[in-house]
């Protein structure tokens, strides 16, 4: 494989030109499919098969009018102090009345409802959209905004919940300050403008096409308004490290006297090898979250996916040819302020790299002991992780949902926040209302986490209630129960209060002949995170088996990429014990803004797996690979271990730095889930990439030696040898600069002869 890249980066300095041109019409040709081709995004995401989606199903098929698919509005009244709802009536169906769009699908008020609290002040009604939040338009939202007017001015204090408001993330500030973090960080590593913008500038080429391409692909497919986060996220990332690892290369090739087409082959040709296999490994992690079956997570991963794919031809192809452009000027021109540490510099001083990796070495049983208590005491906290999908009591303070959320717990009870739906289905039983009772009966008999149960028809309902409620069993043979828990939403007590009405239930279910089923929001993020539990299994399998085999063919050993597996575990189980730290714990939470403790994104896991195994993956590829290639090269194998480090330490310093920031922009945004997930990868990026990759890898080397490398021999034939290290480029150069010095010779002593 080094010799054909070799050819492709020389290909590419000399036609430099022509594929600058080519990449730039292929930036403004997306740009302009994407600002004319793109089309609406959909926020509903299926997960088939699991229980609180058959009951919207099953009621969506008995009762299409009552399963709007749309966006809600929470609209929370509560009246100044010495008044109550009841004397502000008027005000509160003047806003109701002013939400009017043909996108309303129904409103029901506090005093049809019942939803006022118990000393008159706070109530809440309830808006349904036909169309999904993202759908609305400006005059949906824009009238849903200026409704309550008139009632705040009388005095009122209203709150709009629920997901009609909501946006999608603005990450635009995050991004930029990540790009800043990337620039000062690739100065300070070159010490020159010109090496530091090259890794930045075909970096968000990358990204503009990815994402750009992205948004061409909404005018035909139902994509998620979340799938250009994690590709951009992404993208800009890997694009900058793959770009930083290449350049890095050139730049060496350059100082020791090759010619710059020559170098740019030869930096394509072996650090542009390591670039497809690290690219290799997280499009194969990103894609294997297809595994768990949502589709938004699968678009996610696809996405991003796609957005790698890019990443990884524009550092083989667009920076040889900007290479071809630069020539020698890449390395010239540093800023006098900052001093060469590279060990790739020719001037023999040590790095501080060589100097850790010596230490290390030096004293490699305590290092890898140490390390591994340190992994330990920061991966313990994920004992206690709570999983949960988000709700409006993790929005920001201040903010309207965060309020109404408040305000209807303050009221009401937190459970009154998250409330379930009992789905009872009657078909084919005998005595349908008896079974609806039975389960009502056997729910309101758990004093536990129950606060109030509400059911089909209440005991004092008048003839024409009941008479209404008869119709529905015999037409829908359905009927529902509402039960509001005394937990919130995102409550321990509430997941388990899902799980222990389910088993309750199942005495009734053969006594009756019925099917019950438990659903609502609250229900469905249980579902939901049991069902990411248990795909994640299968999910770590296809990945992490897929990735060994890889890595196996790449560093032709089964102790490497044991290792890798291996801390790549460590690495992911810090990242969420430190979130569980942070986010579920409080710990130093004010540091990134975070003002109330909530349980973990119950996504945050997997999509924390998947990203951070394919970029753990990069990491043990630049190091290792050039390890191996000092190896393959002749150097013992502890002297290689060494050697490899120095040279790839700088670059994978450079590219966890780049990462950190990039991420940790997103950390630092007012989005709980994109803060949750930037903090997770920025912080399982450093604990990958100095403590696992920097730290416990060569400490493990060090102390394997020789059998690091071991492979069977009939496994060996059995394998590929893909040359990455660039064993067959360097005998391939070596044999043609023979033959070029040896038609030198001829030809001076055909002069000598004359």
């Amino acid at each position: 494989m080094s010799w054909y890249l070799y050819r492709l980066g020389r290909w590419s300095f000399r036609h430099r030109f022509t594929v600058l041109a080519g990449w730039l019409v292929l930036l403004v040709v997306a740009g302009g499919g994407a600002a004319t081709l793109s089309g609406k995004t959909s926020d509903q995401f299926t997960l088939p098969g699991i229980e609180s989606v058959k009951a919207f199903e099953l009621i969506k098929e008995r009762i299409p009018q009552a399963t709007p698919d749309g966006a809600t509005a929470r609209i929370v009244f509560q009246a100044p102090s010495g008044s109550t709802l009841k004397k502000e009536k008027a005000e509160v169906d003047a806003t109701l009345v002013k939400i009017a769009s043909p996108h309303v699908a129904s409103k029901v008020s506090p005093f049809q409802s019942g939803t006022i609290s118990k000393d008159g002040r706070t109530g809440f009604a309830t808006v349904s959209y036909s169309k999904q939040a993202n759908e609305l338009t400006k005059t949906d939202t824009g009238t849903l905004e200026r409704a309550p007017a008139r009632a705040r001015h009388a005095g009122l204090r209203v709150e709009i919940g629920g997901d009609a408001l909501q946006q999608i993330p603005d990450t635009g500030s995050n991004e930029a300050l990540g790009v800043v973090i990337a620039l000062f960080v690739l100065v300070i590593t070159f010490g020159s403008l010109l090496a530091a913008g090259m890794p930045l500038l075909t970096a968000l080429v990358g990204v503009g096409i990815g994402v750009s391409g992205i948004s061409i692909a909404t005018g035909f497919l139902s994509l998620g308004s979340t799938a250009p986060i994690l590709a951009t996220m992404l993208g800009l990332a890997v694009g900058i490290d793959y770009a930083l690892f290449i350049v890095s290369r050139y730049r060496h090739e350059v100082r020791t006297g090759r010619e710059p087409e020559e170098a740019a082959g030869r930096a394509v040709g072996t650090a542009g090898s390591a670039v497809v296999f690290a690219g290799l490994t997280v499009i194969i992690a990103l894609v294997g979250l297809s595994v768990v079956r949502i589709n938004f997570l699968t678009q996610m991963g696809i996405a991003a996916a796609g957005t790698v794919f890019v990443a990884v031809l524009i550092a083989l192809t667009l920076l040889p040819a900007l290479f071809g452009i630069t020539r020698h000027r890449i390395v010239s021109g540093r800023l006098p302020f900052l001093k060469a540490r590279d060990p790739e510099d020719g001037s023999g001083r040590a790095t501080n790299g060589r100097r850790w990796v010596d230490f290390v070495t030096h004293h490699k049983i305590p290092t890898f002991v140490g390390g591994l208590l340190v992994a330990a005491i920061v991966a313990a906290p994920i004992a206690s992780m709570h999983l949960a999908l988000p709700d409006d009591g993790t929005a920001k303070t201040g903010s309207g949902p965060r309020a109404a959320f408040d305000l209807i717990a303050a009221g009401f009870g937190a459970g009154t926040n998250g409330p379930l739906l009992v789905v009872v289905d009657t078909k084919g039983v005998p005595d349908p209302a008896s079974a609806v009772a039975k389960v009502t009966r056997t729910i309101s008999a758990d004093k536990t986490d129950v606060a109030s149960v509400v059911p089909a028809v209440a005991a004092n309902a008048g003839a024409t209630a009941r008479a209404a409620y008869r119709k529905q069993l015999q037409s829908a043979q359905l009927a529902t129960i509402t039960v509001v828990p005394t937990g919130g939403p995102s409550d321990v007590s509430t997941q388990h209060l899902v799980d222990r009405i389910r088993s309750e239930v199942k005495g009734v279910e053969v006594a009756t002949g019925s099917r019950v089923l438990v659903t609502g929001q609250t229900a469905l993020g249980v579902d939901v995170s049991e069902a990411l539990s248990s795909a994640f299994p299968r999910y770590l399998l296809v990945v992490v088996g897929l990735a060994f085999l890889l890595l196996t063919i790449v560093f032709r050993s089964l102790v490497v990429p044991l290792k890798a597996m291996v801390g790549f575990l460590l690495s992911v189980l810090m990242a969420l014990g430190a979130t569980v730290a942070v986010f579920q714990w409080g710990w130093l939470g004010s540091l990134i803004g975070i003002d109330q403790t909530s349980p973990v994104l119950s996504l945050l896991p997997l999509l924390l797996t998947g990203i951070l195994f394919g970029l753990s993956m990069d990491y043990e590829v630049f190091l290792v690979s050039r390890m191996r290639e000092e190896y393959v090269h002749g150097r013992p194998a502890g002297e290689a271990v060494v050697h490899g480090f120095q040279y790839g330490a700088r670059v994978v310093t450079a590219a966890a730095a780049i990462m950190i920031g990039v991420f940790g922009g997103f950390a630092l945004g007012d989005d709980a889930i994109v803060k949750s997930i930037g903090f997770g990868l920025a912080f399982g990026i450093a604990a990958d990439a100095f403590l696992v990759r920097m730290t416990l890898v060569p400490a493990f080397m060090a102390l394997l030696g020789e059998r690091m490398w071991w492979l069977p021999k009939w496994l060996d034939r059995a394998l590929p040898n893909l040359d990455i290290e660039g064993e067959a480029l360097a005998r391939h150069t070596q044999r043609i600069e023979a033959q070029r010095v040896e038609a030198a010779r001829a030809l001076q002593l055909e002069d000598a002869g004359r």
